[in-house]
């Protein structure tokens, strides 16, 4: 586990049915985990586990148990959580205390959404823009219903967050996370 900025840890695991390595992370000082797969022992303290999509669930109920937090999932997507022991939030949800805000993204699916956390200057981010090279780009064509579609409507998203919300800090959940610069990063990206 890295500390990636002030506040925020980051590690990665090799998630089992996609077989590569993805992004989670832990915001200590407010008691937060986003998209958890593989919790190292290090982390205490968890009352929050947030998804940014519903296909996030990772290591989120197992995690859940041993921390006795609440997982949050985007309504949107709670039809794959039924029965679940869950909690639905919807865009403009905060938790932590209000130190974190959930947004809609939509696009490529209807439950992708962004998390902000001013106090850790980050945004997480789901699947919509990933960074497993040094630039942030958009996952495969193939993995998108209507490839054209999609990347206009993540650009429009990405360039709506990055125009409204402060931060320096880019968490996403498939690839190597943005430390500084990161607000700049999403805009450019977003109006390429």
């Amino acid at each position: 586990m890295d500390e990636l900025a002030p506040g925020i840890r980051h590690w990665t695991a090799r998630h089992p049915k996609i077989g590569v390595e993805v992004s989670s992370y832990w915001l200590p000082n407010l008691g937060v985990l986003i998209d958890p797969l593989d919790v190292p022992g290090e982390v205490e303290d968890v009352n929050t586990i947030l998804l940014t999509n519903r296909h996030h669930r990772r290591s989120s109920l197992e995690a859940r148990e041993r921390f006795g937090a609440t997982v949050h999932v985007p309504q949107a997507g709670m039809q794959d959580w039924q029965g679940q022991p869950v909690e639905p939030y919807e865009p403009g949800d905060v938790f932590a205390d209000g130190a974190v805000t959930a947004y809609e993204v939509g696009a490529i699916c209807p439950d992708e959404s962004a998390l902000h956390a001013p106090s850790v200057s980050a945004l997480a981010v789901a699947d919509g823009v990933i960074r497993y090279e040094d630039n942030l780009r958009f996952v495969s064509d193939g993995l998108m219903d209507d490839p054209e579609n999609t990347k206009r409507g993540l650009k429009d998203a990405y360039a709506r967050l990055a125009e409204e919300l402060e931060f320096d800090n880019l968490l996403v959940a498939h690839g190597q996370p943005l430390a500084g610069g990161a607000r700049e990063a999403l805009r450019a990206f977003a109006t390429a």
